[in-house]
């Protein structure tokens, strides 16, 4: 036998030792053998779990029990609202379903299924519609409100009133152009803790003429009321 073929051999027979005695060696120690499939099987899951996202794209996951929405309020006169409830797109500006003053929207407070959803301008006078639509909100709804450029300027007392009676702590003293976010539900016995309100002042506004969008994020319970 020639030299190399030796040497050829010894170096194959050597390999097979060695992958015997590792082989051998781990699993005595650990017990597991680990396949190829079942590595790429648990690199697949962590970077599955790691890519992960909650409801509404929130930045925590809500329990059982309670529903996942996230509102978010008009820019300036420039970026439109936007409503998501149960990780559902219910209003916003590339659903083409929202207009200036409130965007407000309707959803079962026990099943979480969308009712309705519309919009009233509060500058060039909706006011009677709106009174109308508040009026026959349903014991069990969920109220959602989203303000664009200007939600307050034909608001009435009566209006105010209505609004107040979902649980708004803002709603009397909404004024021209300012921010406000708000969820709710009819006859509710306390003041809603989901709602945030920012008042048009000049010389704070963070847009010529407009503060800041204002959002909120959260977990409501089935039943608010």
């Amino acid at each position: 036998m020639r030299l190399s073929g030796f040497l050829r051999l010894v170096v194959i027979l050597f390999t097979l030792l060695a992958t015997w005695y590792f082989t051998h060696t781990y699993h005595k120690r650990t017990g597991k053998v680990i396949s190829l499939r079942s590595f790429l099987g648990s690199a697949s899951k962590t970077i599955s779990e790691k890519q992960s996202r909650n409801k509404c794209d929130n930045s925590k996951k809500c329990p059982e029990d309670f529903f996942t929405f996230k509102i978010t309020s008009g820019a300036a006169n420039v970026v439109g609202p936007s409503i998501c409830f149960e990780d559902k797109l219910i209003m916003s500006g590339v659903k083409n379903n929202i207009g200036r003053g409130l965007n407000i929207a309707l959803v079962d407070g026990k099943t979480g299924i969308l009712k309705t959803h519309k919009t009233f301008d509060m500058f060039s006078g909706d006011i009677n519609l709106l009174m109308e639509f508040l009026k026959e909100i349903p014991e069990s709804a969920l109220v959602l409100v989203a303000s664009f450029d200007d939600p307050a300027t034909k608001l009435n007392p009566e209006a105010r009133k209505l609004l107040s009676d979902l649980g708004s702590a803002y709603a009397a003293e909404l004024g021209f152009r300012d921010s406000w976010v708000f969820l709710g539900a009819k006859d509710i016995k306390e003041k809603s803790p989901f709602e945030e309100y920012l008042k048009n002042i000049p010389e704070q506004n963070k847009y010529e003429g407009w503060p800041e969008a204002l959002k909120i994020e959260g977990c409501v319970p089935r039943k608010m009321i």
